[in-house]
Parts: C-alpha cells; sequence; structure tokens
C-alpha cells in the first residue's frame, strides 16, 4: 500500500535523518577512549540516560506497532505497552543498581565477573549478539514500510538506507554520541505521536464515532485494497466487496463476495470496497466492535489458549527487559548505582507518558484506516492516519511530523542495538581497540541488513514481542540468579543459556516463518508463537538445578562479589572493570 509522496513528508524525513547525524557528529567528536564508545566513560547523569533509554527503547514496535495491534485486536493488545512499560519495574528492583556496581562494561563481562572463566562470558557474548541482530530485523524492515508508504521506495531501499545512517553514527562515535542522540530522539518521538493522537482526538470528538458497533467499521468511500501477501479474512458482511485476482484459489474479476465466512486471497489480488462496506478483518482478529472491547479473546486463539497468549505475552514482556543488551548496556553509562536507579524510575515516567498516545491512535485506526485491518498491515496506520481524518494542508503536517518520529524510532533503537553488538564483538572477538569497534560495528549492521531484506516480517509489537521471549529466557535467568543467589555456577549459567535460548529461538524462527500456519488454533501453534510461558520457567530451572548439581563449581569469592554489587558506593567497595 502506497500514498502519493507529500513533499512536506519528505522534508520531513530528511530533516530528521540529517538532525540526527548532527547530533552524533557534534558529540562524537568528544570521544576518544574505548571507554567513551562503550560506556560514554561513565559520566552520563539520570535524566539524560533515562532520556536516552526511552530513546532507544521505544522502537517501531512502540511508535507504529502498538497502535496496529490495538486496532487489530482491541483490548487484550493493551498488555504489548503495560508490559513494555512494567518491564522497568523488574529493572528498578532487581537489576539496575547492582549491575552497575559491578563495574562490567558489557553482559558477557558480568558473566565473567559473576562467575569467573571465559566459558560463561563467550556463552553470554553469542546470546547477546544474536538477540541483537534478531531485534534489528524487524526494525529495518519497519523503515522499509514507512519509507514505502510515505516516499514510495522498494521496501529493500528503506532499510539499507536506515541501517546505512545508524552504521555511520555508531562508528563515528559509539556510545558518547548515541547518548545524545538516543536524548533527542525521545523528544522528538513523544512530539511526534502526542501532537497528532491529540490534534485527531479533538477533530473526531464531535463526531462521537461508535467502537462497539456490532459489525467491523465502514470504509466512509470506494476503497480499494492490494493484497500483498497471502491472507485468510473474516467478512461478515458481505454487501459491496467484491474481488479481483485469485479468490480461494480460483481466479476471478470484480467477484461479489456472496455469504459471510473465511475467504482466502492470493498474493497480487485485490480487493474493493463500495461506500459503507463493512471491512473485512484478518481471520483470528475480532470481527466486531464488542468483541474488539471485550478482553480475553486472545490472538486469535479461544478459551485456554487465549489465555495462555495473554500470560505469556505478561510473563515475555515483564521479564524481556531485563534481558535486553542495549537497554542493559546503558546502566553501565551511569556514574554509580544510586544513578542507575533513579535513572530507572525515569524511565518509567517517561514510557507511561509515551504509551498513552499510541493507544488512543490504536482507536481511531480502527474507526478511520479499517482497510489496514484486511492485509494485516496494520503497522502502517499512525503514518496513515493524519490524512485519512483530517486531509489538506493540516492532515500533511501532522502527517509529516509523524513521518519524523517514525524515522526517528528505527535510528534510535537500532543505534542502541548495534553499539551492544559492536560492544560485544570488540572485547570478546577482536581486542577492544577502537579500531576494532568501528570493523564490529559495521560487520554487525550489514547482517541485519540483508537478513532484513530477505526474510518475510511479521507485525513489529509481535515480532519484537517474540525478541522479548528469548530475552527473558536467556539473559534474564543469567542476570536475576547472578546478583540474588550465591549458588549460581557457570555450569548452571550455561545450560540455562543454551536450554532457553535454542527453546525459544527456535519457536521464534518458527513463528516468523509461518509453521505451523498462523491461523490454527492448536496448542503447537500457540507455544510457538507465544513460547516465553514454557521457555522461560524451563531456563529457570535448568539454571538452578545444574548449579545445583556442579555446587564445586561456586566460585570462591562469591562473598566480595556480592558485598561490590549490593553494598552502596561510598563504602568503598566497587571497582571499575576494564574494557578486555
Amino acid at each position: 500500500m502506497s500514498t502519493d509522496v507529500s513533499p512536506l513528508t519528505a522534508a520531513a524525513l530528511v530533516l530528521a535523518a540529517v538532525a540526527t547525524v548532527a547530533v552524533g557528529a557534534y558529540w562524537g567528536r568528544l570521544a576518544r577512549t574505548t571507554s567513551d564508545f562503550l560506556v560514554a566513560s561513565r559520566s552520563v547523569g539520570p535524566r539524560w540516560n533515562a532520556a536516552a533509554i526511552s530513546g532507544e527503547y521505544l522502537s517501531a514496535a512502540s511508535f507504529l506497532g502498538v497502535a496496529g495491534l490495538i486496532a487489530k485486536y482491541g483490548a487484550d493488545a493493551l498488555w504489548y505497552p503495560v508490559g513494555f512499560t512494567a518491564g522497568y519495574l523488574g529493572l528498578l528492583m532487581f537489576v539496575a543498581a547492582p549491575l552497575r556496581r559491578s563495574g562490567a562494561y558489557t553482559v558477557p563481562d558480568f558473566a565473567e565477573f559473576r562467575l569467573g572463566g571465559t566459558s560463561v562470558r563467550r556463552a553470554a557474548m553469542i546470546v547477546v549478539v544474536a538477540i541483537c541482530i534478531f531485534y534489528l530485523i524487524p526494525q529495518f524492515q519497519g523503515a522499509g514500510l514507512a519509507l514505502n508508504i510515505l516516499l514510495g521506495l522498494p521496501v529493500w531501499a528503506g532499510a539499507v538506507i536506515v541501517g546505512v545512517i545508524v552504521i555511520v553514527n555508531v562508528v563515528g562515535g559509539g556510545m558518547r554520541s548515541i547518548t545524545f542522540v538516543q536524548a533527542f530522539q525521545y523528544w522528538l518521538k513523544l512530539t511526534a505521536v502526542a501532537v497528532p493522537a491529540l490534534a485527531l482526538a479533538a477533530t473526531v470528538l464531535h463526531d462521537r464515532p461508535a467502537v462497539n458497533q456490532a459489525v467491523p467499521p465502514r470504509v466512509s468511500q470506494i476503497t480499494t485494497v492490494a493484497i500483498t501477501t497471502d491472507v485468510v479474512v473474516a467478512v461478515t458482511d458481505p454487501a459491496g466487496v467484491t474481488v479481483t485476482g485469485r479468490l480461494d484459489g480460483a481466479p476471478v474479476v470484480d467477484h461479489p463476495l456472496t455469504h459471510p465466512g473465511r475467504y482466502t486471497l492470493d498474493q497480487d489480488s485485490t480487493l474493493r470496497l463500495a461506500e459503507g462496506a463493512a471491512t473485512p478483518v484478518v481471520a483470528g482478529t475480532p470481527t466486531s466492535g464488542g468483541a474488539w472491547l471485550t478482553p480475553g479473546g486472545g490472538f486469535g486463539a479461544s478459551g485456554n489458549r487465549a489465555l495462555y497468549q495473554v500470560l505469556s505475552l505478561i510473563l515475555a514482556t515483564f521479564l524481556g527487559a531485563m534481558g535486553l543488551p542495549h537497554v542493559l548496556v546503558r546502566f553501565y553509562t551511569n556514574p554509580d548505582g544510586r544513578s542507575a536507579r533513579r535513572t530507572a524510575l525515569t524511565v518509567i515516567l517517561l514510557l507511561s507518558l509515551f504509551y498513552l498516545f499510541p493507544i488512543l491512535l490504536g482507536i481511531l485506526a480502527r474507526l478511520y484506516v479499517p482497510q489496514l485491518l484486511i492485509t494485516g498491515s496494520a503497522d502502517a496506520a499512525v503514518l496513515l492516519l493524519p490524512t485519512a481524518v483530517v486531509g489538506g494542508l493540516w492532515g500533511s503536517l501532522l502527517a509529516a511530523l509523524v513521518a519524523a518520529g517514525a524515522i526517528a524510532a528505527f535510528l534510535s533503537t537500532s543505534s542502541g542495538l548495534l553499539i551492544s553488538v559492536a560492544g560485544a564483538l570488540s572485547t570478546d572477538v577482536l581486542r577492544g581497540r577502537i579500531s576494532d569497534f568501528r570493523w564490529a560495528a559495521v560487520i554487525g549492521g550489514v547482517i541485519p541488513i540483508v537478513l532484513a531484506v530477505a526474510s518475510t516480517s511479521l507485525e513489529l509489537s509481535r515480532m519484537v514481542g517474540l525478541v522479548f521471549a528469548v530475552a527473558a529466557s536467556t539473559l534474564c535467568p543469567l542476570l536475576v540468579l547472578g546478583i540474588w543467589w550465591r549458588r549460581l555456577t557457570a555450569a548452571g549459567a550455561i545450560s540455562g543459556l543454551v536450554v532457553g535460548g535454542l527453546t525459544s529461538g527456535i519457536a521464534a524462527v518458527l513463528a516468523i516463518s509461518g509453521v505451523p500456519d498462523s491461523q490454527a488454533d492448536g496448542w503447537s501453534a500457540v507455544i510457538i508463537g507465544y513460547p516465553a510461558a514454557v521457555t522461560v520457567p524451563l531456563a529457570f530451572a535448568t539454571t538452578i538445578l545444574v548449579s545445583l548439581a556442579t555446587s564445586a563449581g561456586v566460585p570462591a569469592d562469591v562473598p566480595r562479589t556480592f558485598a561490590r554489587m549490593h553494598v552502596p558506593e561510598r563504602l568503598g567497595m566497587g571497582i571499575e572493570r576494564l574494557p578486555k
């Protein structure tokens, strides 16, 4: 789906990209040492760091995906913004301050500090790189989708453009420059989502449209929808709906749908809706406004499977933030543990403010761009809403502002992820020099660009939810048990990383590849699509049981290590580790 290219939108995209590079270049000139590139010499205060964390954390999944999922799934999709925010409560209570006091530079560095030896460090490094690359893929895919819609560029071109900008920024100044870039991008994204949301809400307030209507939303004018991938749709009211292309495997031309039910539309088909026609929806999503507003319907499943989906999503998002490398590395930039705690608390406030507006935009999207419910490309809702609701010059201005926020979302999160990849590779595979960091950033950026162009995609928040499940099943047990359980051993940590990583990783790969069919309602499809409720307890149990079985491997200096992590810095027990 694409629109005519607006000069205002093109200008906004260019200005946002240029501002990002300019801010990065200005602060990057101060980066001189390895510590500058890895942790900004541990000199970032709570306010700057909180804005920077929020900037990198609010990815395309938050800026575009949350509104799209709420438009499609309704009440159950609210767990995404709730979970994305609540994860920082766990960071605040269990991880932030002890992790900073450890003096580590990266998550693998923490693993070695806590458990000793290089085997656990290498295992953690592999997991960090895998999570970051997996997370970069939807960022670049979202960039391709956004630039395709806004500028008419090929999808692959958007991924490449954003990837190159990110690599240039990271190579130029590392963490020192990216900190200020991401702080700037948080406020840009908040402005870009809040102003349009409030303006659009004010515009439609007097209409008081009914969101609980008995049928899906109806289009207000003749609408043609291009089907870009094979899809099964549910139709409750077929009047005024015609198809050209392949319908249920048969070629058709202007074929009217005659009865309610499910229909299969092949790629490159066209669906035409007459004025006032009810919008078909992707099978498995709520077909009426009442069902859309009612919690408990799950994401296409029913009964106990729906409950499992929601519980698994809660577990992944609540615990996943504690295992995201690009988030964890930012706490190493604080001067001390107290600053790390204040940073985490401020992040919760900033995220809570931001997520109010994608929720509002998701509600408006179901009412004013319901055609997106047909193809599953609901991630485009935020981009298309301004011109659909307002139109004219004001609509174009709001659309341009949204476009600037979208490009900032791709750039900020991708930058943080690439910092984590480069830091892990340069210190654990290479020799830890600045030149090694830069080469690692180039390699770590090119790989996900290629994978993003070559692979298919889910909704942005769905794919990011799978990344959270992998993080919650791997690095979360390592950190929580490493910080709070004295009997953890290297063998237990490695076993947990392997078991959690393989089970959650395989499930994520199968879900992305569509095996089994995403429309299936069986337990296998539900567990693969939402693996955290199985893989997280399995990872924790494996880590604990293997540690108990290898109790002789508990490091001898555990009392000193725990004192460094949990005793306040003013008592003088902390020692900063140097990058390897």
